[in-house]
């Protein structure tokens, strides 16, 4: 039996790909976009396709658009819009850093919220957040986008453990990098801003953690594996993709136990 599925942030990337493949899965899908040109394009993509996606341009950060969730119903709430930007943390201007707890934190707990009045009140709903290998992983020059992202491990985990009285379930998805231009473009952000002849951060060191970038995995498997694990009734609290990834994730985990400073 096909779900309602509600995804945030579906403009581009994953959260596209994952609303046409739940879409040819036979699943209504209400897929949001941060912008009017993103909703025409993939309006556009999946009338191509054959597809009957609701698609609404809804800025997880505009109160106006938050508004627009508020008259739908569904099954499954997947909190993926999320921006990124890399840099060193010791140096990166706060209004950056601000910028990506108002959206990746602030604004998505927001859409949460909302999610989780209407699946309280009917007794049953899931709420997927999109976390990432950096909820759990800490790197040179990803210290802004890891810390909203262990922000998200612990909301999704405190919320799990909130709403399981009230027939709501809670689960997190933890990418490893995934070539979809996504970490592409935050690499390039920090550019902006950077200035060799007053930074202590050497151009050198920033530009080697970059070259793993180039060994990004293809995003249509882990399309497949969203597919999958967002409208299942039963699965892991954390689904960590590929298996690479999970192995790190624990790995890291552990490592931190028996690390001296």
């Amino acid at each position: 039996m096909g779900k309602t599925i509600f995804i945030t942030g579906a403009g581009t990337g994953l959260g596209r790909g994952a609303a046409i493949g739940l879409s040819k899965k036979g699943h209504r899908v209400i897929a949001t976009t941060e912008l009017t040109s993103q909703k025409t394009d993939l309006l556009r993509e999946a009338n191509d396709l054959g597809l009957n996606i609701d698609v609404i341009k809804v800025d997880i950060t505009n109160p106006l658009d938050l508004e627009q969730m508020e008259k739908y119903d569904f099954d499954v709430f997947v909190a993926n819009a999320a921006i990124n930007e890399r840099g060193p943390l010791g140096e990166v201007p706060m209004d950056r850093f601000r910028a990506l707890f108002e959206v990746n934190v602030f604004a998505t707990l927001e859409t949460v919220q909302i999610a989780a009045r209407k699946m309280v009140e009917k007794g049953s709903g899931k709420i997927v957040f999109m976390s990432s290998i950096s909820g759990i992983l800490a790197a040179p020059y990803n210290g802004t986008y890891a810390a909203t992202k262990h922000a998200i491990e612990a909301i999704a985990h405190t919320l799990m453990l909130e709403l399981q009285g009230f027939g709501v379930k809670v689960a997190t998805i933890n990418p490893g990098a995934f070539k979809t231009g996504f970490n592409d473009r935050a690499a390039e952000e920090l550019w902006k801003w950077y200035d060799e002849g007053k930074s202590f951060t050497k151009k050198e060191d920033i530009k080697k953690a970059e070259e793993g970038l180039k060994d990004q995995y293809d995003p249509e498997d882990l399309i497949a594996k969203l597919v999958e694990i967002i409208p299942a009734d039963q699965h892991k609290f954390r689904t960590a993709y590929p298996q690479q990834t999970e192995k790190q994730m624990k790995q890291e985990e552990q490592k931190w136990w028996e690390m001296d400073i």
